[in-house]
């Protein structure tokens, strides 16, 4: 069973195409998996519009992207297509979804504008599915860095509580970073409106009784890649490696304070990156100090690259309830 999975944050647009074994339904093997930094959500926390510029870039990569999955044979009906903070923002989300229609046509596909905690539930799903097997210990707080949102889910085998939250790696640095290389006041100020997110995530979902701490999304494995000294952007390298929290968060550091023109030299960097990675290494290393004082300094700390992707392509395959009931369709 052949699907497709599209994932379209704030910063950029992601394809997952897979095969799914007929005998073991839950294992997936990568087909195709691509990201494009298209800046979907460049604006919409000031404007609380999609910018023309960015949706027509969006809109062009969807065309692509149905392209491919018509090349590569993916049936009518097994694509999913999910959009998250931008969209949810934007009041002018609809030319977004007449546009994703057009471009996927006779593949039958209504894109889902997922709330928070559909998208919390299925960045859980993608990140933990083969976890338990591994030598990283449950109960998890995955945490999600968005470009408009971070998601935070705390379970094991399934969720047990999770939350959205308004800071991600694009939004802030629209908000605050505007010096090179960023003054304390800039950290500072973004460091507030974090300090706010984590309170709210502390009382919604519990930052307390977990072994370690998953993080998602370009932001984290680019920090790991940081913090593992890569010379260029090695997927396997960076899911699920050991690192310490003390050699992660030297890393956010690292990226937090240095100049635009050092981001850009670092050879694991994308070029889409390398203006918001601060205010994303800053979340990240937020959070992480956050889950230390709240589990001890035992916590464990790495990054997956299975995520929301993952996830959605997943419940193509065994769709569940929630599932079903999760988009906003229109």
């Amino acid at each position: 069973m052949r699907v497709a999975a599209i994932d379209c944050g704030t910063n950029s647009i992601r394809l997952l195409i897979a095969d799914a074994d007929e005998e073991q339904p839950g294992v997936l093997t990568d087909v195709v998996r691509r990201m494009e930094v298209v800046r979907l959500g460049q604006g919409v926390d000031t404007t609380g519009s999609l910018d023309a510029e960015a949706l027509a870039r969006t809109l062009d990569m969807c065309r692509e992207y149905a392209d491919q999955c018509r090349e590569h044979g993916v049936p009518p009906g097994n694509v999913r297509f999910v959009a998250t903070s931008a969209t949810r923002d934007a009041n002018n989300s609809q030319d977004f979804v007449a546009g994703v229609r057009e471009a996927f046509a006779e593949l039958d596909v209504t894109p889902e504008v997922v709330v928070g905690e559909d998208e919390a539930r299925l960045s859980f799903a993608g990140a933990t599915r083969g976890l338990v097997e591994t030598d990283f210990e449950g109960p998890y707080l995955v945490v999600d860095i968005g470009g408009g949102s971070t998601e935070i889910v705390r379970g094991t085998h399934e969720v047990v509580a999770s939350g959205s939250f308004d800071i991600g790696c694009v939004r802030l640095t629209e908000r605050h970073h505007r010096t090179d290389p960023p003054t304390q006041e800039v950290i500072d100020a973004a460091r507030y409106d974090i300090a706010e997110a984590l309170d709210a995530a502390e009382a919604e979902v519990g930052l307390g009784g977990v072994r370690t701490i998953v993080g998602l999304a370009g932001s984290v494995t680019t920090v790991t890649a940081q913090a593992l000294g890569l010379t260029s952007y090695d997927p396997s390298a960076i899911h699920l490696a050991n690192v310490s929290v003390d050699e992660m968060l030297e890393a956010c550091e690292r990226l937090i304070l240095s100049t635009r023109a050092e981001r850009a030299a670092q050879p694991f960097m994308h070029p889409g990156r390398v203006d918001v990675i601060g205010a994303g290494a800053l979340i990240w290393y937020e959070i992480i100090e956050r889950a230390r004082g709240a589990n001890g300094p035992d916590i464990v700390v790495t990054a997956s690259e299975r995520d929301i992707l993952d996830g959605v392509a997943q419940s193509v395959v065994t769709p569940s309830a929630a599932d079903e009931d999760a988009g906003q369709t229109y």
